[in-house]
């Protein structure tokens, strides 16, 4: 069977950037992991995932990929005719894997990772199957969004030993903490109202269509408590506002993210007569253009 088309298989565009080729590759790697998706099928998607974005995170390889195709890889074609280097094979739990590398790695970037099994440790707790360094005990523990966002003391079990873990403010889904000779694997649980990009939040708040041609002020939730925001008169649907430094606080250093705010405009389904008589009259009004 043909190999897959390898921006196809990340689910970006042939013009797509570095950042969102990176995003794309960690958003499936979590996705079809197999110690997480349990479908038979994540095994082979899981490999084909990794294979796009080892090629594609590569500038060269990439060049080399969107001039030729994948026969720039075949044995004998040019500089990766001959394999990306050194090979290892061997088994990860379910499923086997090839790990080819070029001595030096030649630079080659793994989603974020310094290898591309890192990720079993960062967000699964499993052992790089390289065993280049001794790995730590992985306990996992789950919190709410707003532990997460704020920080939180958690009393654990570990071996039968009940123990205090001090979560820092501003973990994320997948953040690991060190806790004496053993390492805690955070889950975070979804909040109703809040979405997180990174350090970022995201909102959606709902308007009238009177109150986005006119403009209004509207008071918004944010982590930190309620805002005053003003909607500027003629904000169009899935306008997005940003609210500086309004988002969480980074885990290290200083510095936090911002909140930013979707512009929904709800449209009624039920009218008065007058209401309806208004709105063909605001219809039949051609609208000017320019200053005057």
């Amino acid at each position: 069977m043909a190999d897959k088309d390898y921006y196809q298989v990340l689910g970006v565009t042939k013009g797509a950037s570095d950042a969102e080729i990176k995003k794309a590759y960690r958003k499936l790697a979590l996705e079809y992991h197999p110690d997480r998706n349990k479908d038979k099928q994540a095994h082979e998607k899981f490999k084909e995932i990794n294979k796009a974005y080892e090629v594609l995170s590569d500038p060269q390889k990439k060049q080399a990929y969107d001039q030729f195709g994948h026969a720039a890889f075949e044995q004998g074609a040019g500089p990766f005719g001959q394999g990306f280097g050194g090979a290892q094979s061997g088994r990860y739990g379910p499923f086997t894997y090839t790990y080819t590398t070029s001595g030096n790695m030649g630079g080659f970037d793994f989603g974020g990772f310094s290898d591309p099994f890192e990720i079993f440790e960062q967000f699964f707790g499993g052992a790089n199957p390289f065993g280049r360094a001794q790995r730590r005990p992985v306990y996992s523990i789950e919190i709410d969004f707003m532990e997460a966002v704020k920080g939180v003391t958690k009393r654990i079990s570990i071996e039968g030993k009940n123990q205090t873990v001090k979560i820092p403010a501003g973990v994320d889904n997948g953040s690991r903490v060190r806790f004496g000779n053993y390492d805690v694997l955070i889950e975070v649980l979804p909040h109703s109202k809040f979405r997180r990009e990174g350090y970022d939040i995201v909102t959606d708040e709902e308007i009238t269509f009177p109150q986005a041609a006119l403009g209004t002020e509207i008071n918004v939730e944010t982590i930190e408590g309620n805002v005053k925001l003003r909607i500027p008169a003629g904000t169009q649907p899935n306008t997005v506002i940003r609210l500086s430094k309004k988002g969480v606080s980074h885990v290290r250093g200083s510095g936090r993210g911002d909140h930013y705010v979707r512009i929904k405009v709800t449209v009624p389904k039920n009218l008065s007569g007058k209401q309806k008589d208004l709105l063909r009259e605001f219809g039949d009004t051609p609208l000017k253009k320019g200053w005057f």
